[in-house]
This record gives structure tokens, C-alpha cells and sequence, in this order.
């Protein structure tokens, strides 16, 4: 028999649309599984604010009633509004090395993409830049992450067979904790806090941060206003991050830069320890016993840390508030042994980030790549 495409349509499928990729890597030593729970709850229309803005569709490819792929097509009306494009998206795709299954997969997507009137389809992306992004072209022996995506190398060779194109690529990197603060970072946080009236805030109780959570996000929709593909977060879809992030986030590891004369958040590093070792423990599900896998590794003092969201005020770029993040933060990594932090995804093209790294010892051991072609 040849392959099947299907239409997700109710729950029931939407679970074998997100378990086939735990299935497809489970003897795989390097992919991160995320929970189901959270991925059904993404696709969820009555709970994801992301379709008040957008819509989507899912795919499953079956052969001899087995599932052999699977793909998600996207259109987020308000990314293009800011971009003036008209292009889909797709996204959370996972397929077995088989250029039937994957031609049927992508033209499925594409014949969905043309019939919304769009002229180009890109990815893999998500709803929103908090959604994983990113084909895995090179780094495929490295432990994934929480935040990014894991693909076998077959992946990228059939996007170019395909006639898909490069339209964007991100760099991961590990940093080595230095055994110091960096004088010259030192020097300039002390000059940049007199300077323009800034205070590092720290935390001890949740309930302390819980003021400054909707400040977070406004300063994440202004600092990545200028990034690939992102669109700004709608008050909803803030409301929706924080409840999911603060909830779950370490104290210790977050530093908050606010300016002194009105609180607001300037700057801001949040940080976790690594979660991919118990994620794939947990095997995609938090019962019966992948939350303790997860509060061990949460609590843990972490040999690896996730450096998973950092966003600085654009008028505040470049002039020396990430030297204060590092100054708050470097001794508390040393504190719990901390080997070195992961990066995550940072766009090729944004020198002024990767430039920071050039005062730690640091290597890039990961690239990813957004694909297009027109319609």
C-alpha cells in the first residue's frame, strides 16, 4: 500500500500525532522528548491564544495502517502584518527516512498553504518564537534540549531534495563558566548601574517575582521585535506564557534589571538547569513518575544550564546591561558547580549576542536552519 494522509481531527489523533515522535526516537541518545500533555495543550484552540491570531492544521502519514510521519501547517496572520508577507509555516514535523512518506507529507501542507492564499511556506516554526524552531543541520551528537528541537541528518537532505532553500540559520554554543567574573564585565556593570539608575533585582519567594512577570514579557516583545519571524505577543498570549513559565522557573537563576526611577524591567536572564537528562527519564509523561525526574533535576545543583531567556530593552542594547546579568549570574553557577550553560538558539546574524561570548571560553557545537520555497 501506498501512503496515507489523514487529517487530525479530534484528541484521540492529536495524541498519536505527538507520541509518534517519541516513538521515532526512542533509542535515540540525543533527542529531548517534551510532555504530551503540554503539546496537545499547544494545538488546543479553546486553550492557545495563539489562534485568536493564527491557524493550523495537522497531518498524519500512515502506511499499512502504521504511522510514518507527521506535520503541523501554520499561518500567523499577525507575523505577517509585521513582516508584509504572506507566508504558512510548518512545523513540528517528524517523518521516517522515506521520500514517499515525506512528499506526501510536505504536499499536503503546501496544497493546505496555497488553498489559505499564502506564496510561501517556511520552517520548521512554531506558533510563536516560544515554540522550538529550527531544522538540526549540523551538531546531531550533541544532548538536545529542552527549548529546541532534535532531528535525525536524513531531515535536511530531503528539504533540499525537495527544492526547500535556506532562509535562516541559528547557532547554539556551549560557555564554559569562567573560574571568575571577567574584570572588564565587572567594570562596566558598576559604571552602567550609575549611569542609567538600574538595580538588579533577586527573589526568594515566587511570590515576589509574580509583579514583574507581565514587565518580563513587554520587554521580550520589544527586544525581539527585530528577530526572524517574531511577531509581539498579544496581552493573552502573555498572560498564557507566564502562567505556564513562572510557575516552574528557579529563583536563584533568574536576574531581573529593572531602572530604578519607574521598575521597569530593562533587562532580564532566566536560566534553568539542564531538564533534557530527566525528560527523557520521564518519557513524555509527568505521571506517574516523570515530575520527580523533573524536580530532581530542577533542584539539582546542575553540572549544565539552559540559559532560556534573555532579552534586554532595544535602548538599553549595547551598552553594557548583559555585563550585569553575567556579574548576578556567573557566581551563581559557579556556586552549583556548573560546568557550562547551553545558549540555545541565537539567529546568525545577530553579532551583537554571539559577540558577548568572545569573553568566555565557548564553542559552537549546534546549527539549525529554517527552510523556504514559494508556492
Amino acid at each position: 500500500m501506498g501512503v496515507i494522509i489523514k487529517e487530525v481531527t479530534d484528541k484521540k489523533e492529536l495524541k498519536k500525532f505527538v507520541k509518534f515522535s517519541i516513538d521515532l526516537y526512542k533509542d535515540n541518545p540525543f533527542y529531548v522528548p517534551g510532555l504530551i500533555d503540554d503539546e496537545m495543550q499547544t494545538f488546543d484552540k479553546e486553550k492557545n491564544p495563539a489562534f485568536e491570531v493564527g491557524e493550523a492544521i495537522c497531518f498524519l502519514a500512515y502506511r499499512d495502517g502504521e504511522i510514518v510521519g507527521k506535520i503541523a501547517g501554520m499561518v500567523n496572520h499577525r507575523s505577517n502584518e509585521v513582516w508584509n508577507q504572506n507566508a504558512a509555516r510548518f512545523g513540528f514535523v517528524d517523518f521516517i527516512d522515506d521520500e514517499e512518506v515525506v512528499d506526501a507529507l510536505f504536499k499536503a501542507v503546501e496544497d493546505w498553504a496555497k488553498a489559505k492564499g499564502t506564496t510561501m511556506l517556511h520552517g520548521p516554526l512554531g506558533f510563536t518564537d516560544m515554540d522550538p524552531e529550527g531544522m538540526l543541520i549540523d551538531g546531531f551528537n550533541e544532548l538536545g534540549t529542552m527549548a529546541t528541537i532534535y532531528n535525525y541528518p536524513y531531515y535536511p537532505k530531503h528539504m533540499e531534495r525537495m527544492g526547500y532553500v535556506k532562509d535562516q540559520d541559528w547557532k547554539e554554543f556551549k560557555i564554559y563558566i569562567p573560574d571568575s567574573i571577567p574584570e572588564k564585565h565587572q567594570r562596566i556593570g558598576e559604571i552602567v548601574k550609575k549611569k542609567y539608575g538600574l538595580k538588579i533585582m533577586k527573589f526568594k519567594k515566587r511570590k515576589e517575582i509574580w509583579p514583574y512577570a507581565h514587565k518580563i514579557f513587554r520587554t521580550l516583545n520589544a527586544a525581539f521585535s527585530p528577530l526572524y519571524g517574531f511577531a509581539p505577543l498579544t496581552d493573552k498570549q502573555i498572560d498564557y506564557y507566564v502562567n505556564i513559565y513562572i510557575p516552574m522557573v528557579r529563583l536563584d537563576l533568574v536576574t531581573i534589571i529593572v531602572r530604578e526611577a519607574d521598575d521597569e524591567v530593562v533587562g532580564f536572564g532566566i536560566s534553568l538547569p539542564s531538564l533534557s537528562k530527566a525528560l527523557q527519564k520521564a518519557k513524555g509523561r509527568l505521571f506517574p513518575f516523570g515530575f520527580i525526574h523533573l524536580l530532581g533535576a530542577l533542584r539539582s545543583k546542575p553540572k549544565i544550564i539552559d540559559l532560556y531567556l534573555t532579552g534586554v530593552l532595544p535602548e538599553y542594547q549595547g551598552k553594557g546591561v548583559n555585563a550585569l546579568l553575567f556579574n548576578d549570574l556567573i557566581p551563581v553557577y559557579q556556586a552549583c558547580g556548573t560546568e557550562y550553560a547551553e545558549s540555545n538558539v541565537e539567529l546568525e546574524t545577530n553579532n551583537a549576542v554571539q559577540a558577548q561570548w568572545e569573553y568566555f571560553k565557548h564553542e559552537h557545537h549546534k546549527t539549525r536552519r529554517a527552510f523556504k520555497k514559494d508556492l
